[in-house]
């Protein structure tokens, strides 16, 4: 990555329009990343406890909550810093290194999206063979290309991104470092840049959603198919909790990224639900819509207390 600028810093502006509101704020997203936090963590436990849980769904659900973790900390300490009364500047570099994971994470998560979709599909259409296509070699297959679609996606937008030189103002229009908040402050033409950010988000987010949408097609054809109406109902709540997941994450991205002029609030606003408020609620869909994790989350919460207690 080249490096022509001659700006040592950023400053966070902050969540637009929001002024006289940080001691609300501050106390507000503490609560939801701690909760975000907690909740992920216990269903990670409550699958890796569980042997019941053991098999390929729950080892990608796994995964999403790691995932689910990391993702708001990639932006959400930040936030509660300045909140805080602290010094809105971030570093040239920490800015490039926020910018490559928050991007990394996210399509890392898109893809792991498509996976999960993919097993639902095998698990729905192919019953019996599915511990045969779904076998660990698969999985850990499919899980490392996630994170290298990831990774490159990363790569080249942070790379064009950061090519560019910033000489001039400093002070993004933003809660953090991403791309259209950014490239506004370049000292050079940035329309290829703005290109590529666009074409690739948008190129990336499309497939993967296209992916989700044929796997689900195929999922919705054999449940119709099943003549038992219980069956019906247990084949479509394995996907439900999965597909409300997907809903709430790709809808934030479509709205940034493909909106014909940037609007800082708006951005902002679905900036907040996809980063922060989204892991939340995957944690809640999936503990609530889901017998064996919610089964499981219990016996790890007694644990947890009793613990405790003791």
């Amino acid at each position: 990555m080249r490096n022509h600028t001659e700006l040592n810093e950023f400053i966070l502006l902050g969540i637009p329009q929001t002024q006289g509101l940080e001691t609300v704020l501050l106390g507000i997203f503490s609560f939801i990343y701690l909760f975000t936090l907690l909740g992920n963590l216990f269903i990670l436990l409550a699958i890796v406890s569980s042997s019941t849980l053991h098999i390929p769904m729950y080892f990608f659900l796994g995964l999403l909550s790691i995932l689910d973790m990391l993702f708001p900390s990639v932006t959400c300490p930040e936030m509660l810093f300045y909140l805080s009364g602290q010094s809105q500047a971030i570093s040239y570099k920490g800015c490039a290194v926020q910018l490559f994971f928050y991007h990394f994470l996210g399509s890392t998560e898109g893809c792991l999206y498509s996976v999960m979709a993919y097993d639902r599909f095998v698990a729905i259409c192919h019953p019996l063979r599915y511990m045969l296509i779904m076998r660990p070699g698969v999985c850990v297959g499919l899980v490392m290309a996630a994170w290298l679609v990831g990774c490159l996606q990363a790569t080249i937008l942070t790379s064009f991104t950061f090519q560019l030189p910033y000489c001039g103002p400093n002070r993004v229009d933003h809660f953090f470092c991403d791309i259209p908040a950014v490239l506004p402050l370049a000292c050079a033409d940035s329309s290829l840049a703005q290109r590529v950010g666009s074409t690739n988000v948008g190129f990336l987010a499309l497939t993967l959603w296209l992916s989700v949408c044929v796997s689900y097609a195929h999922i919705g054809i054999a449940i119709l198919r099943i003549r038992s109406a219980e069956g019906r109902q247990k084949a479509f709540s394995t996907c439900s909790a999965h597909l409300t997941a997907i809903l709430c994450a790709y809808g934030p991205v479509i709205i940034i990224y493909l909106q014909p002029t940037p609007n800082p609030f708006l951005s902002a606003t679905v900036q907040i639900l996809n980063n922060i408020v989204s892991p939340m609620l995957n944690s809640l869909i999936y503990s609530l819509r889901n017998k064996e994790v919610k089964s499981s989350l219990k016996r790890v919460f007694y644990n947890v207390v009793f613990t405790a207690l003791d």
